[in-house]
C-alpha cells in the first residue's frame, strides 16, 4: 500500500517523463498547508531558472497582517511574481509541472495568474 506522499510523487514522475519529451523549462509547483513554492527549471532540469513563493518578504507584505500562505489568493500572488521573473530571465514559454497535485484550488490559481502574467503553457 502506498502512503499518500508516494502516490503524489508516483503521479508527479508520469507528468515530467512526459515534459521531458517536450524540451521545454519547466515550471515546477509545490504546495504545503502554509505556503505554495514555484520554480522554472531549465530544459535538462538542472537549473533554477526562476523562483517564487509565499515565504518572501515582498509576497507576505501583499498578503497582509495575516501572512497565510496556504489559500488561493496567496498562489495568484506567487503566480504573478514566478510570470515576471520567468520573464525577466528570457523565459515565455514553459511546461506546468504540478508535482502530482490536483489541477485545483491554489495550484490551478497559481497557474492562471501565471498564464495572465503573460507566461505561456
Amino acid at each position: 500500500m502506498l502512503t499518500k506522499k508516494e502516490q503524489r510523487l508516483r503521479r508527479a514522475r508520469q507528468t515530467r517523463a512526459r515534459i521531458a519529451l517536450q524540451c521545454a523549462a519547466r515550471l515546477s509547483v509545490f504546495r504545503s498547508n502554509l505556503h505554495i513554492y514555484a520554480q522554472v527549471l531549465s530544459e535538462d532540469g538542472g537549473k533554477v531558472l526562476a523562483s517564487a513563493s509565499t515565504l518572501e518578504k515582498s509576497v507576505r507584505e501583499q498578503l497582509g497582517a495575516s501572512g497565510k500562505g496556504g489559500n488561493a489568493a496567496a498562489a495568484t500572488l506567487v503566480g504573478k511574481l514566478i510570470a515576471e521573473k520567468a520573464k525577466a530571465a528570457g523565459i515565455e514559454k514553459v511546461a506546468f509541472d504540478r508535482s502530482g497535485f490536483a489541477y485545483h484550488g491554489r495550484v490551478k490559481a497559481l497557474a492562471e495568474a501565471a498564464r495572465e502574467a503573460g507566461l505561456q503553457f
